[in-house]
């Protein structure tokens, strides 16, 4: 019962939490199809779920398509989303593109593959948004990442410059949205694992074990087991910075 209890109550602050950052930055709007990226991670998975939620309820009609890009990394289990989503009902499209060859071949042994994994992630995820029709591109970051892009910004870029919940492409043509932006990971976490997912870790740069981000996020749940409340008054600041 207890447990039960508590499941209810992350569903309900889930849900709640989500839908203010989508009412606050006018992330949806009648009519649109908004493309959730899956990347397989908890967060992802999390961001799909509590959307079906909402637009089952929504005041609004709006529709979803989860979109996921296989980068061909040796053994990904290409079977594992299109099963999952097809469970769902929920539409979904599968792109196929080998950007793992080409951030090995670029990126010497042992350096961060992040940026430029990431700045061809988002070219071929702006291609896709137009070949579905999609009008809004949803990603699964969340509060912390928010937050820890701030600190990064601050501490190796000299500038205060935060991760923005909602983002129209330097050419007009896109809007990238994170509802997930008030949301603690440690509730997505919790909530991936009492939903079950079927998490597929990423072997490109999950085992850059020095990378400034993780640095960063390993700081701040230190900083909130010895100072709770601390980061929500972290992110709370950051958001003017957005």
């Amino acid at each position: 019962m207890k447990i039960e209890r508590e499941t209810h109550k992350l569903e309900k602050r889930l849900c709640r939490e989500v839908g203010k950052a989508i009412v606050d930055f006018n992330m949806i709007e009648e009519g649109d199809k908004v493309m959730v990226c899956m990347s397989g991670g908890k967060d992802s998975y999390a961001l799909l779920d509590i959307l079906l939620k909402l637009k089952a309820r929504a005041p609004i009609h709006f529709d979803l398509v989860a979109v996921n890009l296989d980068q061909k990394q040796p053994g990904f289990p290409e079977h594992v989303l299109p099963e999952y989503l097809a469970s769902t009902g929920v539409p979904f499209h599968i792109e196929n593109e080998d950007t793992y060859s080409i951030v090995k071949k670029l990126i010497p042994e042992g350096k961060t593959t992040c940026s430029l994994c990431s700045r061809l992630r988002r070219g071929i995820l702006y291609r896709v948004a137009d070949e579905l029709g999609c009008t809004k591109i949803a990603l699964g970051h969340h509060r912390d990442d928010i937050l820890q892009t701030l600190l990064l910004n601050m501490f190796f870029g000299g500038k205060m410059k935060s991760m923005p919940p909602k983002l129209v492409s330097d050419d007009g043509k896109h809007v990238v949205i994170r509802p997930l932006a008030y949301v603690a990971e440690k509730d997505t976490a919790r909530w991936a694992a009492h939903r079950n997912f079927p998490i597929i870790p990423c072997n490109l740069c999950g085992s850059q074990e020095n990378l400034q981000r993780k640095q960063v996020g390993e700081m701040l749940r230190e900083w909130e087991k010895r100072f709770p409340g601390r980061v929500e008054n972290m992110f709370n600041l950051s958001l003017i910075h957005i």
